[in-house]
């Protein structure tokens, strides 16, 4: 039998250690729960919920959202220094934005090379380095 959505979200936040309340059972589902990757913003995903018909509002879905970041289960991609996008693939690889669209999707990983990086100042490590590619359409030069 394969499980549908309500499993599929259920079982990702036990992998997470996270207590499965109904609001985070209705936006789990609607992030993994036909088990394919996606990037979401807050504002998106409280849309989604509303036309689900699920009652949360958009405190719940921030709160949830961080709670699924400091849990593992979602990594957090900032543009601009302001906009954040969540990511349901967690390892490493680099993003587009998608200037014009206003919107984040996955880059080839495989085509990306960081041959070596700063040291960390004294007293500090490397926890990650995010990569995002901005796009935009080519000028009309014609």
């Amino acid at each position: 039998m394969t499980p549908n959505s309500e499993d599929l979200a259920t079982n990702w936040l036990g992998q997470a250690g996270l207590r499965p309340t109904r609001q985070r059972v209705a936006l789990a589902e609607l992030l993994v729960g036909d088990g394919k990757h996606r990037h979401v913003t807050a504002e998106s995903l409280f849309e989604a919920a509303k036309d689900k018909g699920a009652a949360v509002s958009l405190a719940t879905v921030y709160n949830t959202l961080r709670a699924f970041c400091e849990a593992g289960v979602l990594q957090e991609i900032t543009v601009d220094g302001s906009k954040s996008y969540f990511d349901t693939n967690t390892h490493d690889h680099p993003h587009y934005y998608w200037e014009q669209e206003g919107r984040v999707s996955d880059a080839p990983s495989d085509q990306l090379v960081i041959q070596s990086l700063p040291e960390a100042p004294e007293g500090m490590e490397i926890a990650s380095v995010d990569v995002v590619v901005r796009l935009r359409k080519k000028a009309d030069h014609g």
